[in-house]
């Protein structure tokens, strides 16, 4: 086998196990909000356990792509889509994390009734993951208005946790017990929102690696 054909395949082999990595985050989010919509302290608890492998993922992609920069010594172009795979592996390890964050929400509250269905946490996740998906496409098709779309989906998600934040702060009162649910309620909205920011960096990346040129998606 020549090295050029030899580079292709250690390419997509990284590029395989990062679809693979994202895919699972997906799963990750899911599972937390509906631990958490369902008081299930046992999904919760394998969404925790399950962490250690998605770190080992990030880790195994970023030694992928020194790899492939170290002995490869890849173009431009070849170079920024190494490049973004490594940053995405690390971004998707984090919204990870938010998963489990969300999980250990679960733990904190199993027991109790909730105070208000979770009815706009599920939407954002859902949005959440709409976001993965859109990214995973526009990484793996180099294509911009894929990754550009973070942004619309991203201000959807930002609405839901402006609603959130309005209807938590209207609902606490007098009742510690109550006010303390609402708090982790509100915590687990806001790492939902952290995880469409995750995305959108995302997005971001993937319109650099296309096209060389930085794009701001907040604005």
């Amino acid at each position: 086998m020549d090295t050029r054909s030899n580079y292709h395949q250690t390419l997509k082999a990284m590029q395989d196990e990062l679809m693979h990595m994202g895919k699972y985050v997906e799963k990750q989010i899911y599972i937390a909000v509906n631990s958490l919509k369902n008081m299930d302290v046992l999904t919760a608890e394998k969404v925790i356990e399950e962490d250690d492998l998605l770190d080992n993922m990030m880790l195994d992609i970023e030694d992928r792509c020194l790899r492939l920069i170290a002995l490869q010594q890849p173009m431009a172009g070849d170079l920024r889509i190494i490049s973004m795979a490594s940053k995405m592996a690390v971004d998707l390890e984090r919204i990870a994390d938010h998963a489990v964050d969300i999980a250990r929400i679960t733990k904190r509250l199993v027991g109790e009734e909730l105070v208000k269905p979770l009815e706009d946490l599920p939407l954002m996740a859902e949005l959440c993951n709409k976001m993965l998906q859109e990214c995973l496409l526009a990484y793996t098709e180099g294509n911009v208005n894929r990754a550009a779309y973070m942004a619309e989906l991203d201000d959807e998600v930002d609405r839901i946790y402006s609603s959130v934040v309005n209807e938590v702060v209207g609902m606490l009162g007098t009742e510690p017990l109550r006010n303390k649910q609402l708090i982790q309620l509100l915590m687990a909205a806001h790492f939902l929102e952290r995880v469409a920011d995750h995305a959108t960096n995302i997005g971001e990346g993937i319109i650099f690696m296309v096209t060389g040129k930085r794009k701001d998606l907040n604005k």
